[in-house]
Formats: structure tokens, sequence, C-alpha cells
């Protein structure tokens, strides 16, 4: 596994820079035109111990879908590189969170099949400057990106607590994903860890 990974995405929508250390201290420099985006992307690389490095900017004055999307599949992509093959790695992780009236949960494989399950209803359409409608097609994005089966749960009376524990969980989440356990690494270190010896990325 490398352990770190850059992404360079210029399009006729967005233009959109990466990079990630997996070993890090959760120190970050993050640049969107979205400034709860950008507090999101803050939360899940400190809670993800990664260091990265992330400057987006795109067509906002149409909307945010195609800068969110982007996003989303840029960082999935930046993740996937990381991964390799996948020997050794627990492949997959989950957590829960808790943030005073919000509960989040989210789980990933990295299985090299795309899929979403998503259950996150807010109560307002802007949170802060972030439409919040576009967040499901962030998480397509970066489904695809990485090539894994995601799943994001939140409930909770505050739309602010519920996404920033997303981003809080998805980083410890994927940190454990892209991870070995001990005795369990020391097992399948020469191998994928799935049955069919086969991993699509």
């Amino acid at each position: 596994m490398t352990k770190q990974a850059e992404i360079k995405r210029k399009t006729r929508e967005t233009e959109i820079e990466a990079r990630v250390k997996l070993e890090g201290s959760g120190q970050f420099t993050i640049s969107t035109p979205i400034g709860f985006l950008t507090h999101l992307l803050e939360s899940f690389a400190f809670h993800g111990c990664f260091d990265l490095e992330f400057k987006a900017t795109g067509d906002t004055a149409v909307d945010q879908h195609h800068l969110l999307e982007d996003c989303g599949l840029v960082l999935g992509k930046l993740f996937r590189i990381t991964a390799e093959e996948l020997k050794g790695l627990n492949r997959a992780g989950f957590f829960v969170l808790p943030m005073d009236d919000a509960l989040a949960l989210v789980a990933v494989d990295l299985s090299g099949r795309p899929y979403l399950q998503y259950e996150l209803k807010t109560r307002r359409r802007f949170c802060g400057s972030l439409d919040t409608d576009q967040m499901e097609d962030f998480f397509n994005g970066f489904c695809r990106g990485l090539m894994a089966n995601l799943v994001v749960k939140a409930k909770g009376k505050n739309d602010h607590h519920k996404l920033e524990a997303v981003f809080k969980s998805l980083g410890r989440a994927l940190k454990y994903a892209l991870s070995s356990e001990p005795g369990i690494s020391e097992v399948i270190k020469d191998s994928l860890p799935s049955l069919k010896g086969v991993i699509d990325l």
C-alpha cells in the first residue's frame, strides 16, 4: 500500500487539486467556495488522522451540484490510489458517532463495487451556504471514486450536527478500512481480503 497520493482534475465545470498522506496527524489545508463543506472536510481529515490538502473551485454560480459531486469523486479516487491491491488491509470499517442531538453511522467496504445506502434527511435546504440537497451526490461521487460500498445514516434535530457527525465517522471508518489489524494482518498480509481472490480497483 502506498502511503500518499495526489490528484489534479480540471473540467469545464470544476478544478480540484488534492493530496493525502495516510499516516498523518490530522493536519489539513482545505479551500472550497462553500464554507460548511470546507469545515466538513477538515473534520474528516482530523478524525481520520489523514494529512489532507484539498483545493476546489467550480461553477457555483450555476448551483453546487457539479462542485459537490466532483469533490466526492476526487476524494474517493485519492484514497483508492492509496489502497492499491488492498493486500493485508482490513478492507472494511465502520464508526458510530453521537454529536449532541445527532447520531451518525458510516460503514465502508472497499469491495470494488460502488454502491451507496444513504439515509440522511435535513430540515432545511441550506446549512450555512451548503446546499444539503446535493450531499447525496457528493457521496455517490465518493463511492464511484473509491470503488466502495458506503452506508451513510444519520438522525437528529440539528442539520449541522448530523452532517458533521457523518464526516467524522467517515474519516474514522475509512482509517480502519485502510489499516491492518494486529493478528488479522499477519494472516492476510500477502493475500487479498476476499474469498474469491479478486477485488476490482
